[in-house]
């Protein structure tokens, strides 16, 4: 397709409705032809000036987040959405400081990944290249706004993004501190834009925005992952919501054990890195699950437990099939008393939803075999689950975890925003 023609959109509302929504999407094509093309000292300055935005504009960030707040709970959104939902001081500088960690990272535009001369003298190398327009649909996550456009400026991508009603507000200012950096550092601040306006319609349109949009990485819950996964015509990463698990083994470390569990739970329990589902080898159970308990539900957690856990911790609510599907996203917990490690990694192949997985083991053995077999994004061995996360990886910011296998897997970088292509060089050779 020749870059001045210009697709129809599957999708047509109104013909007005249309017509803003697709100039919107041409000026990001145009922004990311510039951007493609853009120094890393260009990008790196965006970036700085994103940074300063956002502490010189704290004070109306949290203004703007507050009032979403208050929706969000005049509307009956759940704790977690809630506390996914604000942007407090702290986050907000968290924000700041993740978005200069990026500065920090090597530009992936223009690496070679892979390269060799050929008999004949033609010479070949596959680089890495920007995507061009990365679309993004996420709920009630105004810190993925600047995450992704953070990543997705470094990368050389323009990025529209539908952020959902419920962050409104908190993004609209975020968006405009986005165009803001851009412009003062000399780049099309088309490089950043956002449909909120076009409320769910936007998030429609985006979707069938085939040849406008290269790729799209929706975020949320379950439902709008699995929705956008099977209504868009545009290539989608598909990142997971997180039934994350730990099996505590035969020979776990009774202190490691209530730890890591606890850390893996309580830290944040809204985030999709949280632990969701507690397995316990049987013959561990009596000595582990009494520590580890109460030191969860000292901290406000409600045990969802299967029989042989109840008859060791009667506090316990009946563990039904639906508490191993659940992602909480609360403090809540379930657990499940396993005959060992086979029947644990059953019983995760079956529920999980391959985001990450723990083992707190002192069998090498054991250790091995779940890090091998245990098919998921971030598996691991005595380790919080809390750690499956882009700026614990060193990757600065995140755009998701990917739990797909095609492309990117885990928490998704500035490389994972980048496609290849094949540089030949040649001096007159032709194919016999």
């Amino acid at each position: 397709m020749a870059e001045s023609s210009s697709p129809a959109l599957e999708l047509a509302p109104s013909d007005d409705t249309v017509a803003a929504f697709t100039a919107k999407l041409d000026a990001a094509r145009t922004a990311a032809r510039g951007l493609s093309s853009a120094t890393t000292n260009q990008k790196d300055s965006a970036l700085g000036e994103i940074a300063a935005g956002l502490r010189g504009s704290m004070e109306r960030i949290v203004a703007a987040n507050h009032l979403d707040l208050a929706n969000g709970a005049k509307n009956g959104l759940s704790a977690g959405l809630l506390d996914r939902l604000t942007l407090n001081p702290a986050r907000i500088e968290s924000l700041a400081e993740a978005t200069l960690d990026v500065v920090r990272l090597v530009d992936p535009v223009g690496e070679t990944v892979r390269g060799r001369s050929l008999p004949n003298g033609i010479r070949i190398d596959e680089v890495r290249v920007p995507f061009g327009v990365v679309g993004t649909i996420y709920e009630a996550r105004p810190n993925v706004t600047i995450d992704i456009a953070a990543l997705a400026i470094k990368s050389g991508n323009a990025v529209v993004l539908r952020g959902g009603s419920a962050a409104e507000n908190t993004n609209a200012v975020l968006v405009e501190i986005l165009q803001s950096a851009l412009e003062a550092a000399g780049l099309d601040p088309a490089s950043a834009q956002t449909v909120d306006e076009f409320g769910r319609e936007g998030a429609r349109m985006l979707m069938r925005a085939r040849g406008y949009v290269d790729v799209l990485i929706p975020r949320g819950s379950a439902a709008l992952i699995n929705t956008v996964v099977s209504e868009s015509t545009v290539p989608v990463i598909e990142t997971g919501a997180g039934v994350v698990h730990i099996f505590l083994d035969e020979s776990a470390d009774p202190h490691w054990a209530v730890e890591i569990v606890h850390n893996s739970k309580v830290q944040r329990p809204s985030v999709c890195n949280a632990l969701e589902t507690l397995l316990v080898h049987e013959a561990a159970a009596a000595s582990l699950l009494p520590a580890v308990l109460a030191r969860l539900v000292a901290s406000g957690v409600t045990i969802h437990g299967d029989e042989a856990t109840r008859a060791i911790f009667a506090d316990a609510l009946p563990a039904t099939t639906l508490d191993w599907e659940t992602e909480y996203m609360s403090l809540d917990l379930a657990v499940r008393v396993v005959s060992g490690l086979d029947e644990a990694m059953d019983h995760i192949r079956t529920y999980s939803t391959h985001h990450t997985e723990s083992i707190i083991t002192n069998d090498l053995g054991n250790a091995e075999r779940f890090l091998r077999e245990v098919d998921s994004a971030a598996v691991m061995v005595n380790s919080s689950t809390r750690f499956t996360d882009g700026g614990e990886f060193g990757f600065g910011a995140e755009v998701g975890i990917s739990t797909q296998k095609l492309h990117a897997r885990g928490p998704m970088g500035l490389p994972e925003l980048t496609s290849t292509k094949w540089l030949v060089r040649g001096s007159g050779q032709v194919r016999a």
